[in-house]
């Protein structure tokens, strides 16, 4: 960036405060998807995880025009600044804004990181309710169908292991025999 960079003219102040409000509404539907599926996931309402993981991928389908508006605006300021569009930061795309917009810019963007990393915590913590959830599920569905016999509860040993819930029983050739019924990626 060069020390001498000017305010674009035009609308470019407005239309990056315009773009970080989207961006802003977007993180708190999300932040209220994923906080209404982390009450669904406790309550053990199925229907309604499931469709609070609608609404999330509502939203990061939305997103994902919300990222190609971000390139647009980042393409402008490189080209203002002689960078290329991925070198460009919040800090210096308010080289080109009056002092007022870019403070707004700054705090609007403080606000979104916020937001976001609060989603992705509680998305974490969703997961890992997840996680339990179904391995108990699995530890029930090992009583019932082992006869009684199941090594315990055990949820997976590390986030993003798989999890395999299999029926077993004796087999008519006395030895044991299982069946999948639930194979997750989790």
């Amino acid at each position: 960036m060069t020390a001498t960079a000017l305010p674009i003219p035009g609308t470019f102040g407005p239309d990056v405060l315009r773009h970080l409000d989207a961006q802003l509404e977007s993180a708190r539907r999300l932040l209220q998807a994923v906080l209404h599926q982390s009450q669904a996931i406790r309550a053990r309402n199925v229907d309604g995880v499931l469709a609070h993981l609608g609404t999330i991928q509502a939203e990061m389908e939305r997103r994902s025009l919300l990222e190609r508006d971000r390139t647009l605006v980042l393409t402008r300021a490189g080209q203002a600044l002689g960078v290329p569009a991925h070198a460009v930061t919040l800090e210096a795309m308010t080289a080109l804004m009056d002092p007022a917009t870019a403070e707004a810019a700054r705090t609007r963007s403080t606000e979104l990181r916020g937001l976001l990393a609060e989603v992705g915590q509680q998305h974490h913590l969703n997961r890992a309710l997840m996680r339990q959830e179904l391995a108990f599920l699995g530890h029930l569905v090992g009583m019932l169908g082992g006869a009684g016999e199941d090594g315990g509860y055990r949820p997976p040993a590390e986030p993003g292991g798989s999890m395999r819930v299999t029926l077993g029983g004796v087999g008519a050739t006395g030895y044991q025999t299982a069946r999948r019924v639930l194979d997750l990626e989790v």
